[in-house]
């Protein structure tokens, strides 16, 4: 029988347990509550504590919607913890893999069983994982605040990281940020950002949404939350509204985004109010500008999406677009002047697939690339992978499929029992999720995962399917659609 595993960090000896072979620490605060005094502040590091913590549960969710914990909501919580999975404590050396989970920068935990790390930790790394503030308290815009608080969090986190992962058994100075949708988001601020220079070496952004904004944007979307509950958006004011209640007024708000789509744009589309702020100081830029004129040329990238975004909003049921729901996508998704440019490239689409298609690309598909293309024009090295693989045909390849591949956490009992999975998926499944974490871990131990890096007269991809292959970037109409684009920052169209 084992005894339970004990570290010594920076503010006291943790005590964690085993999971087989795999010490896991959960909870570990690296931030003090950012709630009472510190609301809307950046974060501060979490105080030093004497003896021995138990480090045995996950802490508390921050804020967000769909939480029903007493702890978390309305109360004074500690919410800002991480979680360490180390496969021997007393190694030295292992590659480091820091998880930023996604949730549309509405919402998200840390203690998600489908991002638990104990798989990726047995083939040989550390994995550490992290809470950090969402929806308002996170990424709402509000006079008095610095703007990008979540991101705070998560480069807090990775501070932590840096002080503390040595005692795990990792390297600090071979850090990995992965992440995916929002986390992906985040990430590419992260590599622009001054204040997390030298906190990691490599990334991977699974899934990088399209969607920074500026300040004027940040601000109307944050009013409009703001007189929801009759106030408006400064510290003071929302200071004296109770998280819960900012939680119901941004979903009133995501409810009505469509009627603003005149003054918002095509973010008024999205599932979500918030993203990253480029507010010149802790965001200087928008990713693609910054990367393409040679930011953080050190940090190597890796980076894709997977091939049906889309499909995991409009297979859910109801979420068959109307006609004019594909009509105001094609108007505002398209790229550049041409409004029948996506009929003219996939003239056998169906108006629904249509709206798939220029959905996942505007939103993820797209500025994913790009990315990789403006890592390469800055100087950089970025590598570009596509997930084709789905276990059934309803959904496809969707949305959020690649990090339950990652992580091995998609259960095959699950993908045996759904009523539209393929003969073999079960065993499909576990094959492709070998191919991707063990180039994951490929990336993160060596800076290569097994292919050509990107480059634009080639545009070299991994495609994982059944079988992966390796050659020319497979989504051709839709890159060629999107040649000439340029991702920046989105502005605010017109006040209301």
């Amino acid at each position: 029988m084992h005894i339970n595993p004990e570290v010594r960090t920076a503010a006291g000896v943790a005590r964690g347990s085993w999971d087989n072979t795999v010490a896991v620490f959960r909870g570990i605060p690296y931030a003090r509550s950012p709630f009472g005094p510190r609301r809307f502040a950046a974060p501060v590091p979490a105080p030093a504590w004497d003896g021995v913590r138990d480090a045995l549960e996950f802490g508390p969710p921050v804020p967000q919607a769909g939480d029903v914990t007493p702890r978390s909501g309305d109360a004074d919580t500690d919410c800002l913890t991480l979680n360490v999975w180390s496969p021997d404590p007393g190694a030295a050396g292992l590659p480091v893999l820091a998880w930023i989970h996604g949730g549309a920068y509405l919402e998200g935990t840390s203690g998600n069983p489908h991002s638990d790390g104990a798989t990726l930790a047995r083939a040989g790394a550390v994995v550490v994982n992290m809470n950090y503030r969402v929806g308002v308290e996170g990424f709402a815009h509000i006079a008095g605040a610095p703007d990008n608080r979540g991101i705070l969090d998560q480069a807090a986190a990775l501070r932590w990281i840096q002080e503390n992962v040595a005692a795990f058994g990792g390297d600090p100075g071979n850090v990995t940020v992965f992440g995916q949708s929002a986390g992906a988001g985040c990430i590419a601020a992260l590599l622009t950002m001054p204040l997390a220079a030298g906190l990691f070496r490599r990334a991977i952004a699974q899934s990088v949404p399209g969607t920074y904004f500026s300040p004027r944007l940040a601000a109307s979307i944050s009013n409009h939350i703001a007189a929801e509950v009759g106030a408006r958006a400064t510290v003071g004011e929302l200071a004296r509204i109770p998280p819960r209640a900012l939680i119901e007024a941004a979903g009133a708000t995501v409810r009505r985004m469509p009627g603003l789509v005149e003054s918002w744009g095509p973010m008024a589309l999205t599932p979500t109010p918030f993203s990253p702020v480029v507010d010149g100081d802790i965001l200087p830029r928008a990713p693609w500008r910054a990367l393409a004129d040679g930011a953080a040329p050190e940090v190597d990238l890796l980076v894709g999406h997977t091939r049906d975004e889309y499909r995991l909003w409009t297979a859910r049921p109801g979420g068959a677009p109307s006609d004019e729901q594909v009509a105001v996508a094609l108007r505002q998704l398209s790229p550049g002047p041409d409004r029948g440019a996506y009929r003219t490239a996939y003239p056998d689409a169906t108006p629904a697939q249509l709206y798939d298609i220029a959905h996942s690309d505007w939103l993820f598909r797209m500025p994913s690339l790009h990315l990789a293309g403006a890592r390469q024009a800055g100087g950089g090295r970025a590598w570009v992978y596509e997930l084709q693989w789905g276990f059934n045909a309803e959904q496809g390849a969707s949305h959020c499929l690649d990090f339950l591949l990652v992580f091995g956490t998609l259960d095959p009992g699950e993908v045996r029992a759904h009523p539209a999975a393929h003969p073999d998926a079960a065993a499909e499944a576990s094959r492709v999720s070998h191919d991707m974490r063990s180039d994951w871990l490929r990336f993160a131990t060596t800076g290569d995962p097994g292919w050509a890096p990107y480059d634009p007269a080639t545009r070299t991809a991994r495609s994982y399917t059944a079988e992966p292959v390796v050659g020319p970037y497979p989504e051709e109409r839709s890159r060629r659609l999107w040649r000439t684009h340029r991702f920046d920052t989105l502005d605010l169209l017109r006040t209301e």
